[in-house]
C-alpha cells in the first residue's frame, strides 16, 4: 500500500495533464481543418463530380457489349491514354472503365492534395507566425504536429466520401466503389508525408511547394514510364501512384498492397514529426542566405518586384504547360476516325466538344482543358497577391511612395502577360509535338487555339481580382470555386440534358473550340469586356478598403 500511495499522485497528475492536453490538440486539429476547408471543398467537388460523370457517360455512350468491345480494342492499347490514365483492364464493363479513368486521374489529384494540404498546415502556418502563437499555449510541438496531420486525415475521409458518393450515384457496386475510393485516397498519406518532410527541410513555403511539387512530378513520371515502356512494369512498385494501380479495384482486388502506402505514410510522417520537434520554429534544415550578397535585379518598381517574387512560380507554370502541350501534340498523331465510334461522337457533341475523330478535333478537345488551366493560373496569381497582403509584406511596401492602384494593377498586368505567354506557348508546342508525330497542321490555327484560351482566362482573372478587393479572405475560395464549377457544369449540365439557357450559364459554353471550330469573336469580346470591367472595379474598391491580415 505505501508504494501505491507514493505513485498515485504522479499517475493522477499525468492523467490530468493528458486530459488538459487533449483539449488544445482537438482545437488545433479543428482550426487546421477549417483553415484548409477551401482546398478540401474544391477537391471534394472534383472527386464527386468526376466519379459520377465517367461511369454515367460510359454507360450511356456504350450501352451494348459490341460497342464496348470495340472501345476496348481501339483505346486499350493507346500509348497516349496510358500516359495519363495508366494501364487499362476490363474496359468492357462500367466498373473496369471507371477504375481506369477515374482511379488513374484522381490518384494524381489525391497526390497533389496531400502535398498541398501538408505544406499549408505546416510551413505556411509557420511563415504566417501562427505556429508560434499555438505553441505559446498549452500544447507541445509533437502534439501540434500530429493534430495538424489528424486534420489532413479528416480531410482525406471527406475526399473518400465524395468519391464514393459519386460512384454510388453512378450506380456502381457499393463494395467495389468503396474500395476504388480507398485506392485513390491511399495516395494522400504518402504525399502528405512528403509535403510534411519538405516543410521541415525548406525555410519558406515557396521552396516547400517546389520540393513537394517536384516529388509529385517525379512519381508521376515513374508511373508513366512503367505504363508505356516495355519491360519497365517493375517501376510500378517504386511509386505510390503505381501502388494505387496495383490495388486493382473491380479487376482482381489486391488489398494487401495497401500495406505499402500505410507503411510509407507512417514512416514519412514519423520522420517529419521528429524533424519538426528538433528544429527551431520558422527555420528549415536548408540554410537561409541572410548573409549573401544583395541582388537588386527587378527591384525598380512594385511590378518588377512582384515579377521577381513570382519568377519561379511563373517558370514552373510555363514549364508544365510546355511539357504537356508537346505531349498532347505527339499523342494527336495516334487519333483516327476508326478509333472513335459514332456513339462517342454524339456524346461529345452534347458536351459541346465537337469531334475528336481527327487530330484537329482531338486537339480542340484538349485545348478545352488548357483553357481551364490558364484560368486557374490567373486565380493563382491573385492568390499570390492575397498572400503578400496576409503576410504583411504589402504594409511595408505601401509605406513607401507606392499607390495601391499601381500595386494591384501591376499584379494584374503580370497575370495577364503570363496567361498570354502560356497560351501562345501551349499552341506553339502543341503544333511542334503534332509535327514531330507526323501530323500536318496549320501553325497559325494551332496558335489561334492557344489564344482562344485568353477570353475566358481574362474573365476569371477580373472576377478573381474583384473578389480579392471585396472579400479578400474568401477570394481564393470564390475564384477557384467559380472556375471549377463553371468548367464541370459544362460537362454535367450537358450530360444530364439541362435546358439550353441553364447549360449556357457557364462561360465555357460560349467558346468555339479552335482549330476544329471557328473562333467566336463576339463571345470573346464580351468576356474580355466583363473581365476588364471587373478588374477596374477591383482597383477602385481596393483603393478604399483596409488591409487585412491572415
Amino acid at each position: 500500500m505505501p508504494a501505491v500511495s507514493q505513485h498515485a499522485p504522479a499517475l493522477s497528475r499525468r492523467r490530468r495533464e493528458s486530459r488538459v492536453g487533449r483539449g488544445p490538440a482537438r482545437a488545433v486539429a479543428a482550426r487546421v481543418f477549417r483553415g484548409g476547408r477551401v482546398l478540401t471543398v474544391m477537391f471534394a467537388y472534383l472527386f464527386a463530380v468526376y466519379s459520377f460523370i465517367l461511369p454515367v457517360g460510359y454507360r450511356r455512350t456504350y450501352p451494348a457489349l459490341a460497342s464496348r468491345l470495340a472501345f476496348a480494342r481501339d483505346f486499350g492499347g493507346n500509348t497516349g491514354l496510358r500516359l495519363f490514365y495508366g494501364e487499362p483492364r476490363d474496359l468492357v464493363t462500367v466498373a473496369g472503365y471507371s477504375a481506369w479513368r477515374v482511379g488513374g486521374t484522381l490518384a494524381i489529384a489525391a497526390a497533389a492534395f496531400g502535398m498541398l494540404a501538408a505544406v499549408q498546415a505546416l510551413r505556411a502556418e509557420e511563415d504566417a507566425g501562427r505556429t508560434e502563437l499555438v505553441l505559446a499555449g498549452m500544447i507541445g510541438r509533437r502534439a501540434a504536429y500530429w493534430s495538424a496531420m489528424a486534420a489532413i486525415g479528416a480531410a482525406t475521409l471527406v475526399l473518400w466520401a465524395a468519391e464514393f458518393a459519386g460512384f454510388a450515384l453512378g450506380r456502381l457496386p457499393v463494395a467495389g466503389s468503396a474500395y476504388l475510393a480507398l485506392a485513390t485516397a491511399s495516395v494522400v498519406p504518402v504525399f502528405a508525408g512528403l509535403g510534411a518532410v519538405a516543410s521541415q527541410i525548406a525555410p519558406a513555403r515557396r521552396i516547400a511547394l517546389e520540393l513537394g511539387g517536384g516529388a509529385v512530378g517525379l512519381f508521376l513520371l515513374l508511373r508513366a514510364v512503367a505504363d508505356i515502356a516495355s519491360g519497365a512494369r517493375w517501376l510500378h512498385w517504386a511509386t505510390p501512384l503505381g501502388w494505387a494501380e496495383e490495388l486493382r479495384p473491380f479487376t482482381g482486388a489486391r488489398p494487401t498492397v495497401l500495406l505499402l502506402p500505410v507503411v510509407a505514410g507512417v514512416v514519412l510522417l514519423g520522420i517529419a514529426g521528429r524533424l519538426a520537434a528538433a528544429r527551431d520554429v520558422g527555420s528549415g534544415l536548408l540554410p537561409v542566405r541572410d548573409t549573401a550578397e544583395p541582388r537588386l535585379a527587378l527591384l525598380s518598381s512594385p511590378t518588377a518586384q512582384a515579377l521577381r517574387s513570382q519568377r519561379d512560380s511563373l517558370i514552373a507554370w510555363a514549364g508544365s504547360f510546355a511539357v504537356f502541350a508537346f505531349v498532347f501534340g505527339v499523342v494527336a498523331g495516334s487519333v483516327s476516325p476508326a478509333d472513335v465510334p459514332q456513339s462517342v461522337e454524339r456524346q461529345l457533341a452534347k458536351l459541346g466538344s465537337g469531334s475528336i475523330a481527327t487530330p484537329t478535333g482531338y486537339l480542340s478537345f484538349i485545348f478545352f482543358f488548357v483553357m481551364m488551366a490558364v484560368s486557374l493560373f490567373g486565380c493563382a496569381q491573385i492568390g499570390a497577391a492575397r498572400r503578400e497582403e496576409a503576410g504583411q509584406q504589402l504594409e511595408t511596401l505601401l509605406a513607401l511612395p507606392v499607390g495601391r492602384g499601381s500595386w494591384l494593377g501591376g499584379r494584374l498586368v503580370i497575370a495577364a502577360c503570363g496567361a498570354v505567354v502560356i497560351s501562345l506557348m501551349s499552341g506553339l508546342l502543341t503544333w511542334a509535338g503534332a509535327a514531330s508525330g507526323g501530323v500536318s497542321m496549320s501553325a497559325p490555327r494551332v496558335l489561334e487555339a492557344g489564344a482562344n484560351c485568353l477570353p475566358v482566362a481574362a474573365l476569371f482573372l477580373g472576377v478573381a481580382a474583384l473578389a480579392y478587393a471585396i472579400v479578400p479572405r474568401a477570394s481564393a475560395a470564390i475564384a477557384y470555386g467559380l472556375v471549377t464549377v463553371a468548367f464541370l457544369w459544362q460537362a454535367v449540365g450537358s450530360l444530364l440534358g439541362a435546358p439550353a439557357w441553364l447549360a449556357g450559364l457557364t462561360p465555357f459554353a460560349h467558346v468555339g473550340l479552335v482549330p476544329a471550330q471557328p473562333f467566336r469573336a463576339t463571345s470573346a469580346a464580351i468576356m474580355i469586356a466583363i473581365g476588364l470591367a471587373a478588374a477596374l472595379a477591383a482597383l477602385g474598391v481596393f483603393r478604399r478598403r483596409d488591409l487585412l491580415g491572415a
